[in-house]
């Protein structure tokens, strides 16, 4: 049976709550994000701001250059939570396979559901209708018979639009496909196909998997599928997180390795407190994995150094609400090698835990 996959995707969620609570902000340049003075990127804009340049992940300085009249708003996660649970309550009177990917988008299989007559075209029109009815929010929608089609069938005719890639379309769509527009390929990645000649999902065909594999990795295997239209990645639901992380852009550039330490002894109280709302919300179905430690340097380069110690290690992280010390050293430890590939001052440090199925022991992820 060919599988309904719908994925709807908010219109610059957190932008469009700002503007619905205060209508003068409709037809002016806004962004969601801290002050220009601060180190401090952009959660999101509206389409008049994008019309400069002006977009997510963009810090809010180089935003204010492109565009001297555009207002920041600080976010107000409160509300944008609000009105999240609304639209996932939406989603649950479909189906019960739903993956939440963010406050303002997901993936729902809707393969077995009867209402609309098994139409996952009606039943994406409905979500649409609902969501605009009970939010007076926008939301756009793209139906296919995998996530891959969905997600990039759901960016197709924002705002506010509803593409459909039937199963007999699927091979019409894919092959003119840029594969820029392939989630997952960022660019550096395009640049390399681009510089090989594969700029479309039609040229990447024309290679072997072998060879794809050869020169792009894992990366090469998964277009390889993507490209004949081939996902087969379920719909899972947020349960089946794979990390927990915390992380901090600082307002000025750190120096020097004992600095960044420094910092993420703050940072591992609340990595601690994350995993404790993670265990409370979700309970003790996941065990630890491994440790990561990210940092990301004045040029934006990004290094991440995680690695895998003996199971009896993650068996007992924290004691007395804090982290063993064991544990602490292993942090500092993946910390000084991810610092010795850059050695430049250092914008953002992370840290996290990797997640895999368990059993989990009696004392994994306990806190009490």
């Amino acid at each position: 049976m060919e599988r309904k996959i719908i994925h709807i995707d908010m219109d610059c969620f957190y932008a469009a709550v700002e503007m619905r609570d205060d209508p003068s902000l409709r037809n002016i340049p806004i962004a969601i994000g801290g002050p220009p003075n601060s180190r401090s990127v952009l959660c999101t804009s509206n389409y008049k701001a994008r019309e400069f340049g002006v977009k997510a992940a963009m810090p809010s300085s180089m935003a204010i250059r492109k565009c001297p009249h555009l207002k920041i708003i600080p976010p107000n996660f409160s509300k944008y939570k609000e009105a999240s649970s609304i639209i996932h309550t939406i989603f649950k009177k479909f189906t019960d396979r739903i993956e939440p990917l963010s406050l303002d988008e997901a993936f729902l299989d809707v393969t077995d559901c009867e209402l609309f007559g098994g139409s996952a075209t009606l039943i994406a029109k409905e979500i649409q209708k609902q969501i605009l009815e009970q939010t007076k929010l926008t939301a756009s929608a793209g139906v296919a018979p995998n996530k891959f089609l969905a997600k990039i069938a759901s960016d197709w005719k924002k705002p506010a639009g509803l593409f459909v890639i039937t199963p007999d379309e699927v091979d019409e769509f894919v092959k003119p496909l840029d594969v820029r527009l392939i989630p997952g390929i960022g660019k550096v990645s395009a640049q390399k196909l681009y510089d090989y000649g594969l700029s479309t999902c039609e040229k990447v065909r024309t290679w072997k998997r072998e060879r794809l594999e050869s020169i792009f990795g894992k990366m090469g295997a998964s277009l390889y599928l993507k490209c004949r239209g081939i996902d087969q990645r379920e719909v899972i639901s947020t349960h089946d997180r794979k990390s927990i992380s915390v992380e901090h852009t600082f307002n000025k550039d750190i120096e020097d390795i004992n600095k960044c330490l420094t910092y993420i002894s703050e940072l591992r109280s609340e990595l601690l407190e994350r995993i404790r709302r993670y265990q409370v919300k979700y309970g003790h179905d996941k065990k630890v994995a491994k440790a990561f430690v990210k940092i990301k340097f004045l040029d934006f380069q990004t290094v991440t150094v995680e690695k895998k110690k003996e199971e009896d290690f993650y068996l007992e992280l924290w004691k007395d609400h804090q982290f063993t010390k064991d544990f602490t050293l292993h942090l500092d430890e993946l910390a000084k090698i991810a610092y010795q590939r850059g050695q430049r001052p250092v914008r953002l440090i992370g840290i996290g835990i990797r997640l895999e199925h368990g059993p989990i022991g009696p004392k994994q992820l306990k806190l009490i």
